[in-house]
């Protein structure tokens, strides 16, 4: 499909857009932006546009925080130098120095001749034979350099491959090996003159651009946006349901993913996160996951990504964690054969979910990960709350025999990426604080309607998680069921049984409408008089 890809560089620069940047720097970035958006004029799918500008975007992340480590050790060691001005081979004892505290702090290391800004800087915009520094070699050959400086490390497997997605030889980039050279020499040397103001920790520009550019590739993405990204305000609410009362995390997981985001959410609603742990399957959202990680500067010791299917092959299975947060694929198929019946995951409910709808496989696997005080938040199709067979016998072991359903949440239809079915959040929590019921929030009609998707506002966001923090019954919107009273609906979970929005019609005065009716009938008839007059008038025939 053809992509805006002008709209979304131009909207970067609404995230670049902080008071503490001046005017003439927001124009430059603008401009960049725009030359960026120029040069990318062929036609590229969604998925291809993200890899190539998220990819360079990360290399001029990695090479600066190298340059703000390096720059901070010599001027601890008394040497009046920058980084990239040190001469590799009269100075290499110094480099290896830099180097053997960069690998332990930051967990990767590039050499001054392989900085975002000594590549970039071969480019000459003004020149007319720039097509003479040919860099593609070296960038491949730096990129290869970032994931080999890991080796034997603590940090080798979060960096191996990470810019497999990165390709350099693809003909997207030109026919002949000088188009692409010249093409990716333009490319970062517009990126350079971004300036990222890493130094201000109290700025988060890059962080936000780049969510923001996710958000925009998963909007002009179609069905193939929830591979990668889950909107910002559902991923508000869950990280606030799992989040209440807490000020810090010991650890959190997300079985399925995607780029992270979610579980960057999570860390914005405390104070701090020790551990973060994921599983991804899509080998592309698996690096971006990675990258994501790392560009929010969250050292590669505290979180711990793997690449494999979840429901197969689980990475994390001794694992407990704190608080879950997931948005699995609806009703994905997987691979319901009769051994998983021996898996502890499964084992104890007696039933497998249908092999076309794995989406209480996936919550089956949380609860397993769960760890005893801890709290999961779940999204899933609205039909998981009342289809029938295994399902239903799942529901209702995970009510009746565990009794660990805490809270339903019903969400507005279309504000998910490519799907308008209606979803829902269900909160599950081993140790209840009210186990005696269970909480229905009904949230769907509390939405902007907007022109391709609906959105939830802050006040709709603000109003699910102070109903459910206080649990609080409000009419037509939320409603405490009891054990009994589920049971009594065949553990039927659909929203509508439980909290009543029907709104009755107005009463019609009967005698009101035939009264108007005369009238109407009354002041028909004298215009058609009227009308009859006119036409005698001018002589003509009338139509009455």
């Amino acid at each position: 499909m053809e992509f805006d890809r002008v709209q979304i560089l131009q909207g970067v620069k609404l995230f670049f857009n902080k008071k503490s940047m001046s005017e003439a720097q927001k124009q430059l970035l603008e401009k960049q932006l725009w030359s960026i958006a120029d040069e990318l004029r062929w036609k590229m799918s969604a998925d291809e546009f993200r890899d190539y500008i998220l990819g360079f975007i990360f290399y001029k992340y990695l090479s600066e925080k190298i340059q703000l480590k390096a720059n901070k050790l010599l001027q601890d060691w008394w040497i009046n130098k920058k980084y990239n001005e040190l001469n590799e081979k009269s100075e290499s004892d110094i480099i290896e120095a830099i180097k053997e505290e960069c690998i332990e702090d930051l967990g990767y290391f590039l050499v001054p001749s392989e900085l975002f800004c000594e590549i970039a800087k071969k480019w000459n915009s003004t020149s007319e034979k720039n097509d003479t520094n040919f860099i593609l070699d070296d960038l491949q050959k730096i990129l290869k350099n970032i994931e080999s400086s890991t080796m034997w490390t603590d940090s080798e497997d979060d960096f191996d491959d990470l810019f497999a997605d990165l390709d350099l030889t693809s003909q997207k980039l030109g026919k002949t090996a000088e188009q692409k050279n010249t093409l990716v020499s333009k490319i970062l040397w517009h990126l350079d003159k971004i300036d990222f103001a890493l130094e201000n920790t109290q700025i988060d520009v890059l962080w936000d651009a780049y969510e923001y550019l996710i958000w925009q590739f998963a909007s002009g993405a179609g069905k193939k946006a929830g591979e990668f990204y889950t909107p910002q305000q559902v991923s508000t609410i869950l990280a606030k349901l799992v989040t209440s009362w807490k000020n810090q995390l010991k650890s959190v997981y997300d079985p399925t993913c995607w780029s992270w985001s979610l579980l960057l959410r999570v860390a914005k609603q405390v104070k701090q996160v020790w551990e973060f742990f994921g599983q991804e399957m899509n080998r592309t959202t698996y690096n971006l996951a990675r990258m994501n990680m790392i560009l929010h500067d969250v050292n590669y010791r505290n979180f711990d990504i793997k690449q494999e299917d979840t429901l197969e092959n689980p990475q994390h299975r001794d694992n407990r964690f704190e608080a879950i947060v997931a948005n699995p694929p609806f009703s994905a198929i997987w691979k319901a054969d009769s051994l998983k019946l021996t898996d502890d995951r499964f084992s104890q409910y007696g039933k497998l979910a249908p092999s076309s709808k794995a989406d209480f496989a996936f919550i089956q696997h949380m609860i397993y990960q769960l760890d005893d005080n801890g709290v999961m938040a779940v999204v899933v199709p609205h039909w998981v709350l009342f289809r029938w067979w295994a399902e239903w016998h799942i529901r209702r072991y995970l009510i009746e025999n565990k009794n660990y359903l805490d809270t339903v949440i019903g969400l507005p239809a279309n504000i998910f990426y490519g799907t308008s079915i209606p979803t829902c959040i269900l909160v599950f929590k081993k140790c209840r604080e009210n186990p005696e019921n269970v909480f229905f929030i009904d949230a769907s009609n509390d939405f902007e309607k907007q022109k391709n998707q609906n959105k939830l506002r802050d006040s709709d966001i603000e109003k699910i998680i102070d109903t459910y923090k206080n649990r609080k019954q409000l009419e037509k919107y939320s409603h405490i069921a009891s054990l009994e009273e589920i049971a009594e609906n065949d553990y039927n979970l659909n929203i509508p049984r439980y909290v009543d929005t029907f709104e009755e019609e107005e009463q019609i005065d009967l005698d009101l409408v035939a009264n108007r009716i005369i009238e109407i009938e009354k002041e028909s008839k004298e215009l058609n008089e009227k009308i009859k007059n006119y036409c005698e008038e001018l002589g003509i025939k009338s139509p009455f």
